[in-house]
């Protein structure tokens, strides 16, 4: 089996060498474990800041392969998507769940063994019980004062 990192070009436990702020395009987007998590709607606590996640999905998210359907041109349909980048990872990594790379990585932590990126294999997320696959309710079927039913524990 070729090795799925070669296959992208990148070197072997990049993100152990480099900062966020440092890493190229692909490295950046090869960190994503495609748990589906940051698709998730989510609730912010106005005095605490706590953000819990819930099971609701955006109305944009694949609960079968744990991807956005319209990942390219998504803000034309949900404005309010974050942009996950380098420059704002100081800002919002509070958002992303527990388990997320870049939020693992900027808070100084290691990938956990499941990572596809240290597994060698896509479905290791899945595999591990931590992705959103086939666990979701789609938000058009949830009124939105009723999401509080929905917060799931992390990690999931």
């Amino acid at each position: 089996m070729t090795d799925p990192i070669a296959r992208k070009g990148l070197k072997k436990r990049f993100w152990e060498k480099k900062k966020l702020t440092q890493m190229s395009p692909e490295e950046w987007e090869a960190l994503c474990d495609g748990c589906g998590k940051c698709c998730l709607n989510k609730l912010e606590d106005e005095d605490t800041g706590q953000v819990e996640l819930t099971k609701v999905a955006c109305r944009l998210f694949d609960d079968t392969t744990c991807r956005c359907a319209q990942y390219p041109i998504r803000h034309q349909f949900v404005p309010e998507c974050i942009v996950l980048k380098p420059s704002n990872i100081d800002t919002h990594a509070y958002w992303m769940p527990k388990t997320c790379a870049y939020r693992l990585l900027a808070e100084g932590k290691p990938l956990y063994d499941w990572h596809p990126l240290i597994s060698g294999t896509p479905d290791s997320v899945h595999d591990a019980g931590i992705s959103m696959q086939h666990r979701t309710v789609a938000e058009f079927e949830v009124n939105e004062e009723d999401w509080e039913d929905y917060i799931i524990e992390e990690p999931i």
